[in-house]
């Protein structure tokens, strides 16, 4: 990842003609940045989110414009949503490639029973609410017009309080919308994620994906936190202090120079234990020796924490019920 944070070219230019639409004069040194590279440097991205919401008298302004966006502006995750056999295979393109269209937000998927939730992670301190709103907005409308409108939601959830009237949000979303949960969110019925898309491709698709990977590594290389992902992989019983001291920093200097890339070696380890329990479950591995690999303190402290992750407990995973 470079050492600041960016979002694709294509998803900003989304935002640029929302905020001309909204008669938001953008100055021209931001408008030449703006139209330049292939991605956009993240402050320059809250530059312009800031001057999109200041400038707009409807609240749900940031949900119409991701209500509208099509899968182009998503860049080549958007072409590998088109090429994807299910809904399922696309929420699993998304969390993983989700870093190429801005690479400091992620997806991740939970499943509870016959319902799943696909979460969405951002680390945004310019116009979060906004910007959320935008991203599933984004989501819902791309999940009905790839499934020829098969796809019916049961909620959209947002950590936030409503900033319009609630029914206002659910005449837009088309489904009821629940504000102040514990994450942000789209929740459906396991089912749909056997549901085919309109323009499946399996040769396209692996094709798209070999370029995503490129992609995805070249942000990554070089970057602070790919060196820190490594060293968790390899030793994920260790805290900062110690993956710090390997890096020839302290561990508060270790939080201070992640925060340059968006991210927090705690959010950073989160994922990586989710990442690793759930390969290490799934390839057969006993709970007791995952949570002890982990340096989890017992397994009732490692079950908390992958219910949090997946929203059910290890054993239940390792049986299969979350398949």
């Amino acid at each position: 990842m470079p050492s600041q944070p960016s979002v694709t070219a294509r998803y900003t230019q989304a935002i640029v003609e929302a905020a001309q639409r909204q008669g938001v004069d953008l100055p021209a040194p931001l408008r030449t940045a703006l139209a330049g590279p292939a991605r956009i440097p993240m402050a320059q991205q809250d530059v312009l989110w800031t001057l999109f919401t200041g400038a707009s008298t409807d609240p749900l302004a940031a949900l119409r414009l991701g209500s509208d966006l099509q899968a182009g502006h998503l860049d080549i995750v958007g072409l590998l949503l088109l090429s994807c056999d299910t809904l399922g295979d696309g929420l699993e393109v998304l969390t993983e490639y989700a870093p190429i269209i801005g690479d400091n937000a992620r997806f991740e998927v939970a499943r509870d029973g016959d319902s799943v939730t696909l979460r969405y992670l951002p680390d945004y301190s310019v116009c979060r609410e906004q910007r959320v709103e935008a991203a599933l907005g984004c989501v819902l409308n791309l999940a009905r017009w790839m499934t020829s409108g098969r796809f019916t939601p049961r909620a959209v959830l947002f950590s936030h309080a409503a900033r319009a009237d609630s029914k206002a949000y659910e005449v837009l979303l088309g489904c009821e919308v629940r504000f102040e949960q514990p994450c942000n969110g789209v929740v459906m019925d396991a089912g749909l994620l056997d549901c085919g898309l309109i323009q499946a491709g399996t040769q396209l698709h692996a094709h798209l994906r070999t370029l995503a990977d490129e992609m995805l590594a070249s942000l990554r290389q070089d970057s602070l936190s790919a060196r820190v992902q490594q060293l968790i992989r390899q030793h994920p019983r260790w805290g900062k202090e110690r993956i710090g001291e390997q890096l020839g920093m302290s561990g508060r200097h270790l939080n201070r120079k992640l925060a340059e890339e968006a991210i927090s070696f705690k959010s950073l380890r989160e994922a990586l234990l989710h990442d690793i329990a759930v390969q290490a479950l799934r390839a057969g591995q006993p709970v007791a020796a995952v949570s002890e690999r982990l340096g989890f303190s017992d397994e009732n402290a490692f079950a908390r924490a992958f219910r949090r992750w997946r929203g059910q407990t290890p054993a239940q995973f390792a049986r299969g019920d979350s398949d």
